[in-house]
């Protein structure tokens, strides 16, 4: 299972709605769609930068089940960037083992 960060950003070319009242009813159902991933753990944490239309997502799961839900905001919220996160005590070790051999071939 990874971790991943997600950086989105709201398509404003997409065909949302204009009228205020029809906008909210359409915030409400992505808003839906984010607490149901948040619901069954696959999205951790989502926050929303100040520039009112764009923000991040900490998801944990299969890359597929990620993909398939951010796939699900399409074309109305479109991932900037994904990035794998490796553990910090996962990606020390991994950075003590490989300057250990570089220091061991050196010699």
């Amino acid at each position: 299972m990874g971790k991943f960060l997600i950086l989105w950003r709201s398509n404003l070319a997409a065909p949302a709605p204009q009228a205020p009242a029809e906008y909210l009813e359409f915030m409400e159902k992505i808003w839906a769609g984010v607490d149901g991933l948040r619901k069954k753990g696959l999205v951790k944490e989502v926050g929303n930068f100040l520039d009112g239309i764009s923000g991040y997502a900490i998801a944990e799961g299969e890359a597929a089940e990620v993909y398939n839900a951010m796939s699900m905001f399409l074309p109305f919220v479109a991932a900037e960037a994904v990035h794998e996160i490796i553990p910090y005590e996962k990606g020390k070790e991994i950075d003590r083992a490989r300057l250990k051999a570089r220091i061991e071939a050196a010699k």
